[in-house]
C-alpha cells in the first residue's frame, strides 16, 4: 500500500464507542503496515478528564480484543507514540486552545476532524474550530450518521457545517460503502463486459437487500426510540447499496462521476403515496425470544424505552426504479434487530429460462441468482444449475464461489480502515454527497410521516426470527420468497 501524507487526525469522541471499536483499531493497523508516517498524529478529545497515559492504557485494553490476532505489544508502543489527548468540552470556545496549539505546530500538513459524536454537536464543534482559526485549505471533516432525523433538520446540519467547510472537504461516511464486496461489485460491473447485457430488467427478475442484526439495541434504548430501523439502517445503508446495484456505469471514476450516477438513482425512486406505505412497507417490533440459543427480552422491556413505544425494529420496502433498465423489477429491501443471523447481503434473482425443455421440477429454487455477502463471510456466489451424475438428465444447484479469503492471501482492509485513508487523501468516491443524502432523505419521507399519522402499532416478530410474517407477504405478492426462504 501507498504511504500516506504526513497528516493530523483529531477524534472528537475519542473515548467512545465507535472511536475504541473502529477508529483507533483502524489506524492502528495503518502503523502496522507501515503507511502511517512516524510524524503523523492521532489526537483524541473528549470529555473525560484522564492523562494522555491513562487514555493509552484504556485504549489499549480496550481496541486489544477489537484487533485479535494483528495486536503486537511493539506496534502499539510505535502506534502509541503518535497519539495525544486533549480533554475537553467541545461546547466550550475556550477549551479548543490546547488542541489549536498542538495543530499549530504543523499548520501546513493535512488536518482530518472526526466527529465521532452525536450529530446535535456538529455545528457547534464546526464553529469553534472555526472561531479558533483551526480550519485551513488541507482540513477535511468526516461526519457519522444519523445526519439529522428528516430532511430538514439534515440540511440544518449541513449548513451548519457548511459554513466552515467547503463541500470538498466534507466527507460523509457510510461505512458499508469501504467494505470489500461492494468494492468488487462495482469491479465486477465495471470491469468486466460479461454481466452489463444481463443488468437489466430483461434478465433480473428481482434484488433482494438484507442487512440483519442478531444484536439488540444493546443498553441504548433511549437513543432508538428517536431514531428506529428506518433511520438507522435503511435510509442510508441500503440505498447506498442500492445505488451501487442499479446506478449506471459513470463516465469515469471520478468521485462525481460516480456520485452523480448514485444521485440519479435515488431521484429515479417511485414515490411513496399513502396508499403505497400500507401495501409496500413493513414495520416491526421484536419481542421476547431467543438468539443463538440465549433468552431475549422484548424491545418494550429494553432499558430506556418508552411505554407503548411504536419505534420499529425491523423494516422492509419494496421500492421502484422508474427507468428503462429496472422499469418492473421490485428492489426489497429489509433490515432489522434480534433476527436469526447476522448477514448482510446482495441478492441479484436472474429469471427463469424462457422455455424450461428439462421439466420445471428438475431442481429446485431459482436457476440462476449472484449473491453478494458482506457479512459474516465476505464472497460472491454465482447459482447456476448443472446435470447431476447418472442416467436421468436430472440437473442440481451448483454455484461458482469466490470466497476473498481464499483467493487473495493478501490482509483485506477493513471498512472504516479503508475509509480512513481515503479520507486522508481526499479521495470523496466512497463518501456520501449532500445532494444525495437529500434525495435519500426526500424518499424515505412519505414513509416516516405516514407511520406517524397510522396510530397502528409495528407488526411483533420474535427475536431470533426472520420479521414478521408481513415481510414474507410483501413478496409473495409478486409471486416471490426471500432468499432463505426459496
Amino acid at each position: 500500500m501507498k504511504a500516506l501524507p504526513d497528516f493530523d487526525m483529531v477524534l472528537f469522541g475519542g473515548t467512545g464507542d465507535l472511536a475504541m471499536r473502529k477508529l483507533l483499531p483502524a489506524l492502528y493497523q495503518q502503523v502496522k503496515a507501515g503507511t502511517v508516517s512516524p510524524g503523523s498524529r492521532i489526537l483524541a478529545a473528549a470529555r473525560k478528564p484522564l492523562s494522555r497515559e491513562a487514555f493509552l492504557e484504556l485504549a489499549e485494553a480496550t481496541c486489544k480484543p477489537f484487533l485479535g490476532a494483528a495486536y503486537d505489544a511493539d506496534t502499539w508502543r510505535a502506534f502509541a507514540e503518535r497519539v495525544s489527548y486533549f480533554p475537553m468540552d467541545v461546547q466550550n470556545p475556550g477549551s479548543y486552545a490546547p488542541l489549536g496549539e498542538a495543530l499549530g505546530q504543523h499548520s501546513d500538513r493535512v488536518r482530518v476532524f472526526y466527529y465521532s459524536t452525536s450529530p446535535d454537536f456538529f455545528a457547534t464543534i464546526s464553529a469553534n474550530l472555526g472561531g479558533a482559526g483551526l480550519i485551513s485549505a488541507r482540513s477535511r471533516v468526516v461526519v457519522e450518521k444519523p445526519l439529522g432525523h428528516d430532511l430538514d433538520s439534515s440540511r440544518e446540519i449541513n449548513d451548519a457545517v457548511g459554513e466552515h467547510f467547503a463541500e470538498r472537504q466534507i466527507f460523509r461516511i457510510d461505512h458499508y460503502l469501504g467494505k470489500e464486496p461492494v468494492q468488487n461489485l462495482l469491479a465486477l460491473r465495471f470491469g468486466n463486459v460479461l454481466f452489463e447485457p444481463l443488468w437489466r430488467r430483461e434478465w433480473v427478475q428481482d434484488v433482494q437487500i438484507t442487512v440483519a442484526e442478531q444484536l439488540g439495541v444493546e443498553g441504548r434504548g433511549d437513543f432508538y426510540e428517536g431514531t428506529g430501523a428506518l433511520r438507522d439502517m435503511l435510509q442510508n445503508h441500503l440505498l447506498q447499496l442500492l445505488c451501487i446495484v442499479a446506478m449506471e456505469p459513470p463516465i469515469s471514476s471520478d468521485p462525481d462521476a460516480v456520485r452523480d450516477e448514485k444521485l440519479k438513482v435515488l431521484r429515479s425512486l417511485k414515490p411513496f403515496t399513502p396508499a403505497d406505505v400500507v401495501t409496500k412497507t413493513v414495520r416491526g417490533q421484536y419481542k421476547t425470544g431467543a438468539v443463538g440459543s440465549k433468552p431475549v427480552v422484548a424491545y418494550a422491556e429494553e432499558p430506556g424505552v418508552a411505554s407503548g413505544s411504536r419505534t420499529e425494529t425491523f423494516v422492509a420496502v419494496k421500492a421502484e426504479i422508474d427507468t428503462w433498465r429496472w422499469a418492473g423489477v421490485p428492489f426489497f429491501l429489509r433490515t432489522g434487530k434480534r433476527m436469526a443471523e447476522k448477514l448482510a447481503e446482495i441478492v441479484i434473482n436472474f429469471r427463469q429460462v424462457p422455455h424450461p425443455i428439462f421439466g420445471e421440477a428438475t431442481h429446485g429454487g431459482r436457476a440462476n441468482r449472484l449473491i453478494i455477502r458482506m457479512q459474516p463471510d465476505e464472497s460472491m456466489r454465482l447459482y447456476l444449475v448443472a446435470k447431476q451424475p447418472g442416467d436421468a438428465m436430472a440437473l442440481h444447484p451448483v454455484n461458482l464461489n469466490l470466497d476473498f479469503a481464499e483467493s487473495f492471501r493478501d490482509r483485506r482492509l477493513e471498512a472504516y480502515e479503508r475509509l480512513l485513508m481515503d479520507a486522508i487523501r481526499g479521495k470523496l468516491t466512497l463518501f456520501v454527497r449532500r445532494d444525495e443524502q437529500e434525495a435519500a432523505w426526500h424518499w424515505v419521507e412519505p414513509i416516516l410521516d405516514s407511520w406517524a399519522a397510522n396510530e397502528d402499532r409495528p407488526k411483533t416478530y420474535t427475536a431470533g426470527s426472520w420479521g414478521p410474517a408481513a415481510s414474507s407477504a410483501l413478496l409473495s405478492r409478486d409471486g416471490l420468497a426471500w432468499n432463505e426462504e426459496d
